[in-house]
C-alpha cells in the first residue's frame, strides 16, 4: 500500500513540473522525439540564426551527410535557385542549409544527399515543403513610405546570360522618430544622426525576394553602439558578409550565422559606407578619429577621414589619417556642392543652394563641428565613401566625396596619384595629378576646374565607389570603376537642376606615365531620369566579365518651391557585358531608398 502511495505521489510530483512532458520529448524515458520530420534525416528549422527569415537547415538527424545538392523549386515562371552544399557548410550548420526560399509561401525544396551510418551509405533523393512567413521590416511612419520592402520590382531587360543572377541590394528605411535622437557635436552628429533602420534583401531576376535581414536581433535603433545604417556590405572571398553600421562592423554567413560583430577599436568611431577585406583576413574600416586634438588646440571628433586597418582579432595593425595626409582645408569642391544633397544628410529646402567663400570662412573660424559640409577636422570636408586595398603596391585607393577624386595613397602614406580636376591642390600635390590623355596618350584640353574640350572624357564628381579591376589591370596599367554622381560637374551647379546626370565610368590608368583615359562611360544618354544625387556603385564582375550599376537614389521626386521630398526614390539595377553600351540587365525598384548593389554568388556562400 506504501508503495502504491509513493507512485502516485512521485507520479504527481512530476506531473505538476512538467516533467512528463520532457521526458516524452526525449528524457529519461527514451530517445523519442515529437518534433515534425518531413524526410528521412532531421527536423527543419527556419531562420536558424534569427536575422534571415527565408533561410533554413535540413538538420542532419545525427547521420553523416556528404554529396548535398539543393534546389529551390520555382514559382511559375519564376527563377530556379540550385547549388551544392560544401561538407564544411554541413558541419557547421548540423545540416542542409537552405536558401532562397519564397516569402509567405509553401515552398517545395528538393535535397539530393548520401547519408552515412556506421559502414552503410545510402543515396537519397526527397522533396521538403517548408512554409514561410511575410515579408516583414519596420516604418518609419511617414506619407513617403507606401510598403514595407518596395512596391514592386520591373525587370526591363534580360539577356539570357544574366538569368541566374541573384542581386544583394543594401537599402534603407526613411528616418523614424524613433532612431534621430543621438547627436555626438551639437548641433549636428555623428553616424547616429542619420539613424536609418536596415533594409537588406537578395531579389532574383524576375523581381523577387528571396532572401531578407530581419535584424532586430543585432540592432537596435535607440541604442548607441547597436545602431546607425547597415553599409559596405561585400561578400568575401570566404562566402561571407563583411558590413558595418554605427559604432560597429561585422561578418555574419548568409543564413545569419554570427562569424564576428565587435564595436570599433576605442581610437576609432562612425562607421559608414565602406569595409574592404584583403587576402590575410585584414579589414580596411571607413571610420573617424574619436579624440583629435587640432593644430589650433581644440578637440574634436572627425568626420568620415580615417582609414584603420584591423586583423583578424580586431587589432589596430595601421591607420591613414587623411586629415594628415590631405589638405583637410582645400574646399574648392566644397563650395560647388548643392546643399541640399550631402550624402545622407539630405535638405531638400537647400536644394541648389551652394556655400559661399565668405559662409565657409565663417564656419571655418566657429567652433561648429560634426557632420557638417565645411574644411578643416572635425567637419565633412572629404567624405570617404569606399576604400579598395591594392596588394600590388600595398596600397588603398579611395572616393571622396566632397574632393571629387580619386586617391591612391601608399603604405607610407604619400600620395601616388589623384585623379580630379586640379584646381585647389597645394603644391605638394600637384605632381601627383593624373593628366588626361586620349586613346593615343595625347594630352587632353582640360582646365583647373576639370571641364575639357572636344572630347567626352570627363572627371568624376562627388563620385562614389573607385575600384580597381584586378583582371584587367597588368603592372603599372591600371582599370579603375567610378560611379560619377554628378553633382557640381565642372565646379558648378547647372542653371537647371534637370540638367545634372549620373554616370557610370571606367578609366585606364598608367601610373608610370601618371596619365589617365577614360574608356567607357554609360549614363550621359539617360539625362536626368537615373540622376542619383548620393551613394550607388559601379563594379565590375568577373564571373560574367561585366560592369554592374546601381542607380541607387534616381526618381526621387521633391518639391523645390516647398523644400519636401514627395517620394522615395526608384533605384535602377544595370549590367553590362564587358565593353558594351546597351545593358543586358535593367531592374527598377519603386518607393525604397537605396545604398548599393551586387551581384551574390551562392557557390561563394555554399559551394567552397
Amino acid at each position: 500500500m506504501n508503495k502504491i502511495l509513493s507512485s502516485v505521489l512521485v507520479a504527481g510530483m512530476l506531473l505538476s513540473v512538467g516533467v512528463s512532458t520532457s521526458f516524452a520529448m526525449g528524457g529519461a524515458s527514451g530517445s523519442h522525439v515529437n518534433y515534425h520530420k518531413q524526410g528521412q534525416i532531421g527536423e527543419t528549422v527556419v531562420n536558424p540564426y534569427g536575422i534571415a527569415p527565408l533561410t533554413a537547415v535540413i538538420k542532419n538527424g545525427g547521420y553523416v551527410l556528404k554529396d548535398v545538392s539543393v534546389e529551390i523549386v520555382p514559382k511559375k515562371d519564376g527563377q530556379t535557385i540550385s547549388y551544392k552544399v560544401s561538407n564544411k557548410n554541413l558541419l557547421t550548420h548540423g545540416g542542409i542549409p537552405i536558401f532562397g526560399l519564397y516569402p509567405d509561401y509553401l515552398n517545395e525544396v528538393k535535397v539530393s544527399y548520401t547519408r552515412v551510418y556506421g559502414n552503410k551509405e545510402e543515396k537519397i533523393n526527397e522533396t521538403y515543403k517548408i512554409f514561410t512567413a511575410p515579408l516583414y521590416n519596420e516604418v518609419a511612419g511617414i506619407d513617403m513610405q507606401k510598403s514595407t520592402f518596395f512596391t514592386k520590382a520591373e525587370v526591363k531587360k534580360l539577356d539570357s546570360k544574366f538569368k541566374d543572377r541573384l542581386y544583394f541590394v543594401n537599402n534603407i528605411v526613411e528616418k523614424s522618430g524613433v532612431g534621430t535622437k543621438v547627436v555626438w557635436n551639437n548641433p549636428m552628429g555623428g553616424a547616429l544622426e542619420w539613424n536609418y533602420y536596415p533594409r537588406n534583401f537578395i531579389i532574383d531576376t524576375t523581381g523577387e525576394v528571396r532572401w531578407y535581414m530581419l535584424p532586430s536581433k543585432i540592432y537596435d535603433l535607440e541604442t548607441i553602439y547597436q545602431a546607425g545604417v547597415m553599409m559596405g556590405f561585400k561578400q568575401n572571398n570566404d562566402g561571407l558578409l563583411s558590413f558595418g553600421y554605427g559604432q560597429r562592423y561585422a561578418k555574419y554567413d548568409i543564413l545569419g550565422r554570427e562569424a564576428f560583430n565587435r564595436r570599433l577599436p576605442a581610437n576609432y568611431n562612425d562607421f559608414s559606407h565602406s569595409m574592404d577585406d584583403a587576402d590575410n583576413g585584414h579589414f580596411f574600416i571607413r571610420a573617424a578619429s574619436s579624440n583629435l586634438k587640432r593644430l589650433d588646440g581644440k578637440h574634436v571628433r572627425t568626420v568620415r577621414d580615417v582609414i584603420v586597418e584591423v586583423d583578424e582579432a580586431g587589432t589596430v595593425v595601421d591607420e591613414w589619417r587623411l586629415f594628415d595626409i590631405l589638405d583637410p582645408y582645400r574646399d574648392t569642391v566644397l563650395k560647388s556642392l548643392d546643399q541640399g544633397a550631402v550624402c545622407l544628410n539630405i535638405d531638400a529646402s537647400k536644394a541648389g543652394q551652394t556655400m559661399s567663400a565668405e559662409e565657409l570662412a565663417k564656419l571655418d573660424e566657429s567652433d561648429k563641428f560634426g557632420d557638417i559640409l565645411g574644411s578643416g577636422p572635425g567637419r565633412n570636408w572629404v567624405h570617404v565613401n569606399s576604400i579598395d586595398y591594392d596588394p600590388a603596391d600595398d596600397s588603398i585607393i579611395i572616393s571622396s566625396r566632397h574632393q571629387s577624386a580619386i586617391i591612391k595613397i601608399g603604405r607610407d602614406k604619400k600620395v601616388k596619384w589623384i585623379l580630379g580636376a586640379s584646381a585647389g591642390w597645394k603644391d605638394k600635390f600637384k605632381n601627383a595629378i593624373l593628366t588626361p590623355v586620349d586613346n593615343k596618350g595625347k594630352k587632353l584640353n582640360c582646365n583647373e576646374n576639370g571641364v575639357c574640350q572636344n572630347t567626352n572624357f570627363d572627371f568624376t564628381w562627388t563620385q562614389h565607389t573607385a575600384f580597381k579591376i584586378d583582371e584587367k589591370s597588368k603592372g603599372d596599367i591600371i582599370y579603375v570603376s567610378a560611379f560619377d554622381n554628378g553633382d557640381g560637374r565642372g565646379m558648378e551647379q547647372p542653371a537647371i537642376p534637370s540638367m545634372k546626370y549620373s554616370r557610370m565610368v571606367v578609366y585606364k590608368i598608367n601610373q608610370k606615365k601618371m596619365t589617365v583615359e577614360q574608356v567607357w562611360e554609360w549614363g550621359k544618354e539617360r539625362e536626368n531620369s537615373l540622376y542619383s544625387p548620393v551613394t550607388s556603385l559601379t563594379e565590375y564582375q568577373s564571373d560574367k566579365d561585366s560592369l554592374m550599376g546601381y542607380f541607387a537614389t534616381a526618381g526621387t521626386v521633391f518639391d523645390f518651391k516647398t523644400g519636401a521630398f514627395l517620394s522615395e526614390p526608384n533605384p535602377t539595377i544595370v549590367e553590362f557585358e564587358w565593353g558594351k553600351t546597351k545593358p543586358s540587365v535593367e531592374i527598377q525598384l519603386f518607393d525604397t531608398t537605396g545604398y548599393q548593389a551586387w551581384p551574390f554568388s551562392i557557390e561563394k556562400a555554399f559551394s567552397k
